[in-house]
């Protein structure tokens, strides 16, 4: 799998809000669904939110009305805008392509740091 790209992560405090990006090569973008995950410290990665070729959006129940997933296929690019951010929010957040990580094939890249405190 080619190489995915988060940035957009940082320091807020609660009730606050980032938007992270996720750069994506051609070779996945536009044929997959797409998805945001994150991983809290001593917990598993989870999937939060992911959005499919077509636009359909689903989110996990604990961001649901906070975050809003989307993309630019010009730019290859899928964004996460993360709303009134609580501390359990808190998380390294990643993109990937949900078949691929259901199949054990999906390659995670760095990563971006999302850190909610006052």
């Amino acid at each position: 799998q080619a190489h995915l790209v988060e940035s957009g992560g940082g320091l807020v405090q609660p009730g606050g809000s980032l938007r992270l990006s996720c750069a994506a090569p051609w070779s996945i973008f536009g044929a997959n669904a797409m998805g945001w995950y994150r991983q809290a410290p001593g917990k598993q990665r989870e999937l939060v939110a992911d959005i499919t070729s077509g636009g359909t959006t689903n989110y996990a129940d604990s961001v649901k009305g906070r975050f809003s997933i989307s993309e630019d296929n010009a730019k290859r690019t899928v964004y996460l805008q993360m709303n009134s951010l609580k501390p359990e929010d808190t998380a390294v957040y990643y993109c990937n392509v949900p078949r691929l990580v259901l199949l054990g094939t999906g390659s995670w890249g760095q990563g971006t740091q999302v850190t909610v405190s006052s």
